[in-house]
């Protein structure tokens, strides 16, 4: 399945660019950011401000939303190159001497490359659930808590153990002429800069990774049947990786650039909405949903079975937990119900709606559940319609339902940070103040919305300034913030019965 490349959205600069440098200063770094959802770039100075004019935004249209599953690594390399080209252009008397090279980039990715680094399979993501049977299977072969504690994560079709185990099972002359399995992140490096190593952090979200020493774990690798050769070899600190001949000629700006951070691109996002210590987590909504909380530190030494635990570098971690709904759900449903009203109507008409009265009770599993069950084969389900019930009310309930499965995250993250603030961010939320508000009443919570856009971009070049030394420490970078939202505490105690009824019918229907 190909992806879909829409048109390059070109952010022009907003005044004129000789003006704009003579007011800033120039550029010191290009920071990436790869999502499912399409790829953006921006200049950055060395102090970690965007330079004005220097962004790029690159939106990729899938043709349905069960077409995540599966994606083309080469079409979406190619739009990051493409990206790239057009950056530069728009931003050529403001680039300066460009230093350093960021990549932000989607976890739980699986591909295979033969020995010339040729894909040897799609590009395989969290949404393809095909390994759901394999998931089960390992929890009856391995004690799923020890390799929680060690991997921070559950045996799920996400994570590449089943992935792996599930291409060995049902393609097996794929498997075997595979010479390594990567992620997009080190795939997109591979063709880029000629190598093909793995950061810790995206290493940290396989599902194969010691959070402890950082480094593949081997025990588990080996009763697995992975062979060791097959995994990329994990970077250290530090990269000094610079761009292939070809990219170094075509790019003469980034010709003595070096590729200093790759990060998933949930860590970012919480380090560039201003999310790095215990007393802060990001909550953001895309396509799907994440809540998580950033801290220098060792991974939690007991880690509720509902979260997971990765790594944003070598001295800190990130543990949260992810929903496979979010706005994509929201998307799939104004779809299916042919909503034609405007989005400011349909929202006016949501917000208009008391809080849980519409009688229905929402599973918000379509894609799958993560968090917090972790439920392979979780499907979404509808209770309580009536003739008199409204594709509005549908939908109010659909995000009041994805609101509680937040709920029960924040009730798990509070073993790890206790009492911390929720900052959201995703275009999701911006979009709908409605569902903001629902999320700020279910939660019993206050929740700050950040203003900066562009969060995971912002949060990888922010890393790569800190670990060259630019920046002294981004725990004490400071992120925009656009609004604070505040409980109404009476739709919050009636939200409460309405997670009771979710909970219900979840044990009644996946916990048989």
């Amino acid at each position: 399945m190909s992806s879909v490349l829409d048109e390059v959205e070109v952010v022009e600069p907003a005044a004129d660019i000789l003006s704009v440098r003579a007011e800033a200063k120039p550029a010191f770094l290009l920071s990436l950011d790869v999502g499912t959802s399409g790829v953006r770039a921006a200049l950055f100075d060395d102090h970690g401000n965007e330079i004005k004019g220097a962004q790029i935004n690159s939106p990729r249209t899938l043709a349905s939303f069960s077409d995540f599953g599966e994606l083309d690594a080469d079409a979406i390399v190619e739009q990051v190159i493409e990206t790239i080209d057009d950056l530069l252009t728009v931003s050529l008397a403001a680039a300066g001497s460009i230093k350093l090279i960021s990549i932000s980039s989607f976890w739980h990715s699986l591909i295979g490359v033969d020995a010339a680094g040729r894909a040897t399979t799609p590009l395989l993501t969290w949404a393809d659930t095909r390994a759901a049977n394999i998931a089960l299977e390992l929890r009856t072969k391995f004690a799923e808590g020890r390799v929680h504690d060690r991997t921070g994560c559950r045996f799920h079709p996400s994570y590449w153990p089943a992935k792996l185990l599930w291409v060995k099972s049902e393609q097996p002359d794929t498997f075997a002429r595979t010479e390594c399995w990567l992620g997009f992140a080190e795939y997109l490096c591979l063709r880029l800069f000629g190598e093909a190593t793995a950061s810790v952090s995206m290493a940290s979200a396989t599902g194969l990774l010691d959070q402890r020493s950082c480094d593949w774990d081997w025990s588990f690798v080996e009763a697995l049947g992975i062979t060791a050769k097959s995994l990329p070899v994990i970077t250290a600190a530090n990269g000094v990786t610079q761009l292939n001949e070809s990219f170094a000629l075509r790019w003469p700006l980034l010709a003595e650039a070096r590729l200093v951070r790759v990060v998933g691109d949930g860590a970012a996002n919480n380090v560039g909405g201003g999310c790095s210590t215990r007393d802060k987590a990001a909550l953001m909504v895309g396509t799907s949903g994440a809540m998580r909380v950033v801290y220098r530190g060792d991974p939690p030494e007991a880690l509720s079975p509902a979260l997971w635990c990765y790594r944003v570098d070598r001295e800190r971690v990130v543990v949260g937990g992810a929903l496979s709904d979010g706005g994509g759900l929201y998307r799939w449903l104004t779809d299916s119900l042919a909503i034609i009203d405007d989005p400011k109507d349909l929202e006016k008409k949501l917000s208009l709606l008391e809080a849980d009265a519409h009688g229905l009770t929402v599973l918000p599993f379509w894609s799958g559940e993560r968090s917090t069950g972790w439920a392979p084969h979780a499907r979404g389900g509808i209770l309580g319609l009536t003739q008199e019930t409204t594709p509005v009310e549908i939908i109010r309930a659909a995000l009041e339902s994805i609101a509680y499965r937040f709920a029960l995250i924040t009730r798990a993250l509070d073993s790890v940070a206790p009492g911390f603030k929720v900052i959201a961010t995703g275009n999701a939320l911006r979009s709908s103040p409605t569902w903001l508000q629902i999320i700020s009443d279910v939660l019993g919570r206050p929740v700050i919305f950040g203003s900066a856009a562009e969060a995971s971009m912002r949060g990888a070049a922010l890393l790569a300034l800190e670990a060259v030394g630019k920046i002294g420490n981004i725990d004490e970078v400071s992120a925009p913030i656009d609004k604070l939202v505040e409980p109404d505490m009476k739709r919050h105690a009636r939200y409460q019965q309405g997670l009771a009824r979710q909970e219900e019918l979840y044990h009644r229907l996946l916990e048989r």
